[in-house]
């Protein structure tokens, strides 16, 4: 019984990480003071923002440090690098210390490789003590990692809502005091226990709680993250947003309570037939589907001894043949994934184009997202809203967050609604499109907000959609790899997104009074920039749709094998 509470601590822990070390998303909040005491180009602020993405190039580190290393200092060396490259910019603009150029740099790259550190951490926790429920324990933390902004939001308007410069300090000093924090629960791990029918429902009900807790939380910094006030009340919100946090502590020892007085009170008085379940039989398919899952690859060539296995079915390989070559049906057809979950090693990832499809799609999907929360700022900026920023900042983390919570809906209704991953893949992304357009079109604070809220939906979903969706195409024991190689594209498109914006940003700008950096004002900023953000989505789209009518028949043939399994293991 306490090992099983120890874990769910851990899980506990792991959402406070994760709700404390997205401190990229915060970067537009500071980004104009930054640019005016460097007295930077546009360009040069657009290389800051691409140094910190430019972190998850070296993310693979953290594997490594974890070879050699125990958990506990990979999580320490990580607040370490927050707190320097977080702390250093803090002094410089601040104007305590002054550096050059390229030190500032360095600095976001440390701070953008702590972050890469701080998740590692946290998938390597939720992957030991939760592998039956892996993917539901990984989309529950990563979610509150959407949520960063909107906590440090609340933080700034408690402490002092005048300079923007405290979100950099608060960036340093947060994750390495919830680092302290987290320790304990992570250095009394538990051992690995096998779950028993009544630990399968404890579980489902835990992340059932668990998942209406963080909906709450949504709407709380939501409807409050980034309200204006006096400081007695913003120190209550902030009070508030913490409360939410420490509440799924309480959780475990409410539901084992449950737990002890079903097996030593309610049982005394022997009712037949009146035992109260507060888990429903059918939810248990969520765990069945994720034990399922492995027991369906290994037992694959037994129920599909027709030769699943192979790239393309034998009525796949007539249809290509009979319609003369199609250029549109081979790139359909051809060459197909022949089921879930078969290992992909670099060389052969790389000649699939699967790969490159789903490449493209997040490249002009949700890493165009995360440009333009870096770009917030100066968005805001140029549009007369320059009040308005911490509040577009907050709703974008909060609809990020919702677009987290969401990645997991998959897993909830499996049972009620299959739909393939990159289906839903698809789904995602047409909110980014719609939002740039928007945006294209109107100038007005109405649809700064719409887009705003759109494009965090929809770059949320895609962040925390992504992991499953590699695993499941390319392979669970080659997720670590080849994930990393997926997320190459957040720098590269940092880099080109950000330096197209900041092309057309200078264009249009005049220079600042007392300073070498250069101010846009008006729709003309950014009107050319979300034209060809919003075209570059559609690319994204079609290849998404593409990888979905490549993929629909392996999932519909795993999720059949997966039926049998059931039927044929209970």
């Amino acid at each position: 019984m306490a090992g099983q509470s120890r874990k769910w601590m851990i899980l506990v822990a792991t959402i406070w990480i994760q709700a404390f070390t997205g401190t990229n998303f915060d970067f537009s909040t500071y980004s104009s003071d930054l640019k005016s005491v460097l007295g930077i180009s546009q360009v040069q602020l657009n290389y800051l923002a691409v140094a910190s993405d430019l972190g998850k190039v070296f993310g693979w580190s953290s594997g490594l440090a974890l070879l050699y290393f125990p958990l506990w200092t990979v999580l320490f060396a990580a607040a370490i690098m927050g707190f320097v490259g977080y702390g250093v910019q803090w002094l410089v603009i601040t104007n305590i210390i002054s550096l050059p150029y390229i030190l500032v740099f360095l600095c976001c790259l440390l701070a953008g490789l702590s972050i890469c550190w701080f998740n590692t951490v946290c998938f390597v926790l939720c992957i030991r003590n939760f592998p039956a429920n892996r993917s539901l324990a990984l989309s529950l933390t990563v979610s509150f990692n959407g949520v960063s902004a909107a906590l440090y939001t609340l933080a700034y308007n408690a402490i002092n809502p005048i300079s923007t410069q405290l979100y950099l300090l608060l960036n340093a000093l947060i994750p390495l005091i919830v680092s302290f924090a987290a320790l304990i629960p992570i250095l009394r791990q538990p051992p690995l226990e096998p779950l028993s029918p009544d630990g399968v429902r404890r579980d489902s009900l835990m992340f059932l709680l668990l998942n209406i807790l963080a909906v709450l939380n949504g709407v709380y910094l939501l409807l409050f993250g980034s309200k204006t006030s006096d400081a007695t009340s913003a120190r209550l919100l902030f009070g508030g947003s913490i409360l939410l946090l420490i509440l799924p502590l309480c959780l475990p020892g409410l539901v084992y309570a449950r737990n002890w007085y079903l097996h030593n009170v309610h049982s005394s008085f022997r009712l037949e037939g009146s035992g109260f379940i507060l888990v429903d039989v059918d939810e248990l398919e969520i765990h069945k589907g994720m034990v399922t899952r492995e027991a369906s690859f290994d037992g694959y060539q037994l129920l599909n001894d027709d030769g699943a296995r192979t790239a393309i079915t034998p009525d796949q390989k007539s249809f290509i043949e009979d319609d003369n070559g199609s250029c549109c049906n081979k790139l359909i057809m051809g060459n197909q994934l022949g089921m879930l979950g078969e290992e992909h090693p670099l060389t052969l990832l790389l000649r699939r184009l699967d790969f490159w499809l789903y490449y493209i799609a997040y490249f002009c999907g949700g890493t165009i997202g995360l440009v333009y929360s870096n770009n917030l700022g100066q968005i805001a900026q140029s549009l007369g809203q320059s009040s308005e920023t911490t509040t577009l900042v907050t709703l974008y983390s909060s609809f990020s967050f919702f677009g987290r919570l969401l990645s997991a809906t998959p897993d909830y209704i499996r049972a009620k609604f299959y739909f393939a991953r990159t289906g839903w893949l698809t789904i995602a992304l047409l909110p980014t499109t719609i939002a740039l357009f928007l945006l294209a079109s109107s100038g007005s604070l109405s649809a700064l907000q719409a887009g705003t809220a759109l494009i965090g939906l929809s770059s949320g979903f895609i962040f925390a959609a992504a992991v499953s969706i590699t695993s499941e195409l390319f392979g669970p024991n080659s997720v670590g790899v080849n994930h990393n190689i997926l997320i190459t594209n957040i720098p590269i498109g940092s880099l080109v997104y950000g330096f197209l914006a900041a092309l057309v940003y200078e264009s249009h700008s005049m220079a600042g009074s007392n300073t070498e950096s250069v101010i846009c004002m008006g729709r003309d900023c950014y009107h050319l920039t979300f034209l060809w953000w919003g075209c570059l989505s559609v690319i994204g789209l079609a290849s998404s749709v593409v990888l979905f009518l490549r993929t629909r028949r392996a999932y519909q043939r795993f999720e059949q094998d997966r039926i049998t399994s059931s039927m044929l293991y209970s």
